[in-house]
């Protein structure tokens, strides 16, 4: 996957204009490094894909059946507490931090870091990297 950062720290996004352009470019995907950094990200190959849509599989089946919790696509936007907005590959919360959020929250990307987070690493990503991109959270990513 090809990523692209841009300094946007003189524009200054709100959190509703950021919000904002995510839905009106759903083409891309986009987040932002807790600097305020826009972080523009390439649609993954077929191979990626498929791993990456079993790996959802799993997560969901494994939540239904458990039943105490709810999983997340990489559609799904998390505005985590250092500031950054994150879309991990898969991502499971408890059902408690769910129903603790109004449901408008629950419309918009969610503010708070998952309990659960899976990044699958492509051949291009770097480990440092997807290390970097979960560091200083409430939560450890599984590469």
């Amino acid at each position: 996957m090809t990523t692209l950062t841009l300094d946007l720290q003189s524009i200054n996004l709100t959190d509703e204009q950021f919000f904002q352009l995510c839905q009106d470019n759903d083409d891309f995907k986009f987040e932002r490094n807790a600097n305020g950094d826009l972080i523009i990200m390439s649609p993954t190959g077929g191979s990626t894909g498929n791993r990456n849509g079993r790996l959802n599989q799993q997560l969901f089946n494994w939540s239904d059946s458990d039943g105490t919790g709810i999983a997340f696509d990489s559609s799904t936007g998390f505005k985590l507490p250092n500031g950054a907005d994150r879309s991990p590959d898969a991502s499971w919360i408890p059902l408690q931090s769910w129903n603790s959020l109004t449901p408008q929250q629950q419309e918009k990307f969610l503010p708070l870091c998952p309990d659960f987070v899976i990044e699958l690493r492509s051949p291009s990503d770097s480990l440092t990297a997807i290390r970097k991109k979960w560091k200083n959270t409430e939560t450890m990513a599984l590469v």
